[in-house]
């Protein structure tokens, strides 16, 4: 398949590209330079590559900035997305678009289970809102769309200063020069491997289960009880003390609960994305001594 992949420089869109030619796929690899997703006449240049499936791997991902300028994070999640889905229903060329577990915001729920695609999302912040207007806008105007939303992830790209980093290397980093840090530990998610995740991209697009999907590794923790489990593998003598959301004063608000059922993208694929301690050892197993 000729696919177009947006936003390849980035951690996922790293491991996506790795992916797609890994099993055979022809990849147009778009980074920002090439193309300017919040720009329509920008977006035409995937017109004469004439690509069967075009991937958005790019995103506006600064959560507490978005709440000083909320239309910038709308341009780049939502109206963006848009304008790239009406292109693609346009050239009967299929779209996959990535978004977000914070998608679902706070409180958590009053039966506390992973949301599933059916749930009713409850944005809470300026980015949140966005993504979820981007879902809506993909799924409305191309009928042949994957919207796949995934959570706190974490890749490679991120020691090659690609993307913004990630949870695991700020812990890492941090890790070597203090003996104590203190971590957030009431917001329940699965942070999830970029490896992993383009594994599963890859899997889906080669199926018609056009829609809505989740996509995180296995299992869930809290942050306080993932940088316990980074610093326990990478063998690095850190006390993690526990804070609350509050404590820790962000500006913009995170859910306190958004874990994702991932059943239905598992019986579409074949199975399910590996448990999150397994992901979590491959990765720092992987990572450049």
């Amino acid at each position: 398949m000729r696919v177009a992949l947006i936003g390849s420089s980035g951690q996922l869109g790293c491991d996506l590209l790795a992916r797609l030619q890994q099993v055979g796929h022809e990849v147009i690899a778009l980074k920002h330079a090439d193309i300017e997703l919040t720009d329509e006449s920008s977006l035409r240049v995937l017109e004469p590559l004439c690509p069967e499936l075009v991937i958005n791997a790019a995103a506006y991902n600064l959560v507490d900035k978005a709440e000083d300028e909320p239309a910038a994070a709308l341009a780049v999640n939502a109206l963006g997305p848009r304008s790239l889905a009406r292109l693609c229903e346009f050239w009967s060329c299929r779209l996959l678009h990535v978004s977000t577990d914070y998608v679902f915001g706070v409180p958590p729920p009053a039966i506390v289970k992973p949301y599933s695609e059916t749930a009713v999302p409850s944005p809470t912040s300026a980015y949140s809102v966005s993504k979820l207007a981007g879902e809506h806008f993909v799924l409305a105007e191309c009928s042949r769309s994957f919207v796949v939303r995934t959570c706190g992830l974490y890749g490679l790209a991120a020691l090659r200063g690609a993307g913004k980093g990630n949870f695991v290397e700020t812990m890492l980093r941090l890790g070597r020069d203090r003996k104590q840090l203190r971590v957030v530990d009431d917001q329940r998610c699965t942070p999830t491997s970029t490896v992993d995740l383009a594994d599963a991209l890859v899997k889906l697009i080669a199926t018609d289960a056009f829609g809505l999907h989740h996509a995180t590794n296995s299992g869930s923790m809290t942050w306080c009880e993932f940088a316990r489990a980074i610093f326990r593998l990478a063998k690095l003598d850190v006390e993690v003390i526990p804070i609350t959301t509050v404590e820790f004063g962000a500006k913009a608000k995170r859910p306190a609960y958004s874990v994702l059922d991932c059943s239905k993208l598992a019986s579409v694929i074949g199975e399910p994305l590996p448990d999150w301690h397994d992901a979590l050892a491959r990765y720092l197993a992987s990572r450049p001594a």
